[in-house]
């Protein structure tokens, strides 16, 4: 009864202090752009500031490692990604943190596929094109990536294995400083789930995208499969996670503020604006849905021969 009361309290009082968001990417790019929209709300219903923390690098594992060995009060967290606890349990023999074991689940907030973008002076109108130009000019193609085990990265590499052709993978440290790339010619394509906006303007020309169905907000846009790829279909996701041992009442509390701030219009059409999927979950449907996410991501990998390091 001690402990229970205890742990009421704690939540009653929370949060008390500022409340640190930590983003494993660089600023700019989609994961940082929903930490910065639903921090913002969540602030405002919390009475404290909700402050984002970019720690960019090594495929999110810098990030990610400093969460997991923070203190598990509620005051920090992470913006997980797919990478970050599906994707890189197949990619590191020696991974810093333990997806399930150091992590306390919140709340999923999101899926998203990955569009598959060109510079306009590529001379293709269609995957098949890029494809048939791709096998004619082995080698000379660059694509850009944030980064081994990052979505775009491997969306390229189910891409790569599905049609055969060989590419320069060109890394950033994230959407933000990658995009501009691509806008400016210094590479030619590019995977990614921010460059919608890009497209309308007509800086950047879709191809397709790793859904399984066609988005709503570009209809015009073929999936993979529809484009002769049905091998290449992928899905990026974002949700919130807590140090291991976390409080329940504070994982709780912290849920249902994600939640309240997903239910806001301006935040729902912010993260819908490029094609994704809001879901919402509860904590312990989060935790079965990443478990799953591991042993489904580990057969893509496999299957597109990437090797871990």
């Amino acid at each position: 009864m001690l402990a229970a009361a205890s742990g009421s309290a704690l939540a009653q009082a929370f949060p008390s202090k500022p409340i640190r968001w930590v983003v494993p990417y660089a600023p700019g790019g989609n994961t940082d752009m929903i930490a910065r929209v639903i921090g913002a709300r969540m602030g405002e219903s919390l009475g404290q500031p909700v402050v984002v923390e970019n720690r960019a690098g090594a495929a999110t594992l810098i990030g990610s490692e400093h969460v997991a060995r923070s203190a598990p009060d509620g005051y920090t967290l992470l913006l997980a990604t797919s990478t970050t606890l599906a994707i890189n349990p197949h990619l590191y023999r020696k991974l810093p943190y333990d997806s399930v074991a150091d992590f306390a689940p919140i709340t999923l907030i999101a899926r998203v596929p990955m569009v598959l973008a060109v510079h306009p002076s590529l001379p293709v109108k269609s995957v098949k094109d890029l494809v048939a130009l791709a096998r004619a000019r082995p080698g000379q193609i660059a694509s850009g990536h944030t980064g081994v085990g990052s979505p775009n990265y491997m969306a390229a590499e189910l891409f790569k294995s599905a049609a055969g052709v060989l590419l320069i993978d060109v890394p950033y440290k994230g959407s933000g400083p990658a995009v501009p790339e691509l806008i400016g010619g210094q590479i030619q394509m590019m995977f990614d789930n921010t460059i919608l906006a890009h497209v309308r303007a007509g800086r950047l020309r879709a191809l397709g995208h790793t859904g399984e169905k066609r988005m709503s907000v570009a209809p015009d846009v073929p999936t993979m499969a529809e484009a002769g790829l049905p091998q290449v279909v992928f899905y990026s996701w974002q949700g919130v996670v807590a140090p291991a041992k976390t409080p329940p009442d504070v994982v709780a509390r912290l849920h249902a503020e994600v939640v309240r701030a997903l239910q806001v219009p301006e935040v729902q059409s912010r993260i819908t604006a490029e094609g994704a999927e809001i879901l919402a979950v509860g904590p312990a449907e989060f935790g079965g849905y990443i478990r799953s996410e591991i042993v489904r991501f580990g057969k893509v990998i496999r299957d597109a021969g990437v090797k871990p390091e």
